[in-house]
């Protein structure tokens, strides 16, 4: 409103209709107005409750099962609580018991990790590896998923070790934020094994349809990796996504 009464054109309101990114907040004499104070503090609520959820892992299982490819195993980190996952990466990377893994010398082992946050786990996990079979096609043998808890992403090097996989895709709840509480990732490694690092893996991330990545193009952007991985004889910094490029046959590659 101006001086003499005249309401003013919000000019920030269509640039916020694009994003989720909080822009134009204006001001309330020299502070924040009252409603976007709450607004931040409600997604700070969400993001810390999104971190402490619980995994309902009995259920997504039954989730999983349905999908056809096996019943799916559990296992744990060696991180005992989520306190202690928090406090202790190091925990979180490292396995407890994986005697629940039976070596199958698939060309793919999928995990599904709570990450941190478990609530894009429950929210997005069965839809996204639901793509990821679709996407494969019956292409590679499918190892049994595994539903990993107080995962990180180099827990994944254990399982595909254990499983015996060629290449391990890791689905992952990533670190919740004021925009995003409920955001997926992959992280693809190509013969896994423990003491890989980080330039090792390829990641896909922002997965949370409606308004981040869909499932159907996160799992297109995964099948070229795979396929390059399998070509190249590794991932991370050595493979490339090219699946948004153009290329003449229509298809998607992953090239070095």
């Amino acid at each position: 409103m101006s001086a003499d009464g005249v309401p003013v054109a919000d000019v920030w309101e269509p640039l916020r209709r694009t994003t989720q990114a909080r822009i134009g907040l204006g001001r309330a004499g020299n502070a924040l107005p009252s409603r976007r104070v709450l607004e931040f503090k409600a997604a700070h609520s969400a993001a810390r409750d999104a971190v402490h959820l619980p995994l309902d892992a009995d259920g997504l299982a039954e989730q999983v099962e349905e999908l056809g490819i096996g019943a799916p195993a559990r296992v744990s980190s060696c991180a005992q609580t989520r306190g202690e996952y928090l406090r202790r990466p190091d925990l979180g990377r490292t396995p407890g018991d994986l005697s629940a893994l039976t070596r199958c010398g698939a060309d793919i082992g999928f995990v599904l990790a709570d990450g941190l946050s478990p609530r894009a786990l429950i929210d997005h996990g069965r839809g996204l590896l639901a793509a990821l079979i679709e996407e494969f096609d019956g292409r590679y043998r499918l190892a049994p998923p595994v539903i990993a808890t107080q995962a990180r992403v180099a827990l994944g090097d254990h399982i595909g070790a254990a499983l015996d996989a060629a290449t391990v895709v890791m689905i992952i709840g990533e670190r919740p934020g004021l925009s995003v509480a409920d955001s997926l990732g992959i992280y693809l490694t190509h013969l896994p094994r423990p003491g890989r690092t980080d330039a090792d893996r390829n990641c896909v991330s922002n997965i949370h349809p409606p308004d981040g990545l869909s499932y159907a193009r996160a799992a297109s952007i995964t099948a070229a990796l795979v396929s390059g991985a399998r070509r190249l004889g590794r991932s991370g910094v050595a493979l490339k996504d090219t699946s948004r490029a153009e290329i003449a046959d229509g298809g998607v590659t992953a090239l070095e």
